[in-house]
């Protein structure tokens, strides 16, 4: 009987125990934050890694945060600029432009927030944002179109690089077939006069030449041998 009240007496013990640190926080200041508000209270890390944000500014297309991106969530396409078009240059180091962005898309939802892509950038145009809420009702609206450059100016600049291009190559094949004339006439100019043999005998038609006669052996002068033999 004694035992049954003693476990009575030690459940409530352990239930005043837990009342007792939830009486605690009760009067304490609340640490907890009301998501969303306020949003300036929320100060995030210095290295963060949230959204992607691309400079168009400063973008060369070089195509390296592409291909540093392990999950294939950046989508670059260029085109050569034809000589004589001026493209400007890099804010932060001044380097100059040499293709035309048009297309600069990035999937926030393949995205794993790793931030390799932002470090192999030279002109350090793509960059972490501070910006955590981006949440859509779409996954399409999770790509990101960076490209300022709308549809038909780019056909515009794969037309005239295109049609320069070919120009390009139909020069080239001039300049080339040229430069080999020149070298085989200098080849020509160089070279040693050849001797000028006499053209091989032809025998006309209508004349044979004689038979062959062979000579009889010649005697021996008897006289001439007889001195020989005196002396």
């Amino acid at each position: 009987m004694g035992r049954y009240f003693s476990n009575i007496a030690r459940g409530l013990g352990t239930a005043l125990t837990g009342l007792r640190i939830v009486i605690a926080h009760l009067i304490r200041r609340k640490v907890t934050r009301q998501y969303p508000e306020p949003k300036d209270e929320y100060i995030l890390p210095e290295r963060a890694r949230n959204r992607l944000y691309v400079n168009m500014d400063d973008c060369i297309g070089c195509d390296k945060c592409a291909r540093a991106c392990p999950v294939d969530c950046i989508e670059i396409e260029t085109v050569k600029s034809v000589p004589g078009e001026d493209l400007g240059v890099t804010t932060r180091n001044a380097k100059k432009k040499s293709l035309w962005v048009t297309k600069f898309d990035i999937d926030m939802a393949k995205c794993c927030y790793c931030s390799l892509c932002v470090w192999p950038c030279p002109t350090e145009c793509i960059v972490m944002t501070e910006v955590f809420e981006f949440s859509e009702p779409k996954r399409e609206n999770l790509i990101y179109h960076f490209a300022t450059m709308d549809a038909a100016d780019a056909e515009l600049h794969k037309e005239n690089w295109k049609k320069w291009e070919a120009e390009a190559t139909v020069l080239r094949s001039k300049q080339a077939a040229e430069r080999a004339a020149r070298v085989a006439e200098q080849q020509t100019a160089s070279a040693p006069p050849s001797e000028v043999k006499p053209p091989p005998f032809a025998a006309k038609p209508g004349i044979k030449p004689p038979p062959f006669v062979a000579k009889p052996p010649q005697q021996p002068d008897n006289e001439s041998d007889n001195n020989k033999t005196t002396e």
